[in-house]
């Protein structure tokens, strides 16, 4: 999952979100340098990871994205689930995707000091291109892939990766809303126990 998926899966909590959002950032004995909460987030950042990488269904539709990304198909795969989200979002959600994403930029704006440093790099951007709402469409999509390969080792074909995913789109949305579900309950029992 990227970044729209974590932030849908942290609920309501502020602290919980901003450590969901920065939990590809912090590594290792610096998780201690962060509030209780944002650590809770930071952890289930790293359990939803784990939780998507090994399901059959991410699996399945990795597998699709390898002729477009080859070895980075997973980072693809993540990406184009966050664009499923992002175009189904009333199916997941009550509240505008505009309006969800719009309150994210404010509340991480505001606590900007507790971000890492690479993370204050790309927010401002974030925020001015309004990344996660342009999810929702084909060029949104294909601009955060290009986006990541210019700043990562990320190489491949966004063109490609969002033609395989139209051509497998029932695909790719069944089993991203039974992805989700079992990735939902996952997240309610981790943040239960938390």
């Amino acid at each position: 999952m990227n970044f729209l998926a974590h932030l849908y899966l942290s609920g309501d909590d502020v602290e919980i979100r901003l450590g969901n959002f920065i939990g590809d950032y912090v590594k290792g004995n610096r998780l201690g340098n962060y509030p209780a909460g944002v650590q809770t987030g930071i952890m289930l950042h790293r359990t939803i990871d784990h939780f998507t990488d090994n399901h059959s269904i991410w699996k399945e539709c990795r597998e699709i994205l390898r002729p477009s990304y080859d070895r980075w198909s997973g980072v693809a795969t993540d990406v184009m689930f966050d664009h499923i989200l992002a175009r189904e979002w009333a199916s997941y959600s009550n509240r505008e995707l505009k309006g969800f994403t719009r309150t994210f930029y404010f509340q991480m704006l505001q606590r900007y000091h507790m971000l890492p440093a690479r993370v204050r790099g790309f927010l401002p951007f974030m925020v001015q291109s309004n990344r996660l709402y342009s999810y929702s469409n084909k060029e949104g999509i294909i601009r955060a892939l290009e986006i990541m390969g210019n700043h990562t080792t990320l190489r491949g074909n966004p063109n490609l990766a969002i033609e395989l995913v139209y051509e497998n789109y029932s695909t790719f949305s069944t089993g991203f809303r039974h992805l989700m579900a079992d990735l939902s309950a996952t997240c309610r029992k981790y943040l239960e126990s938390h």
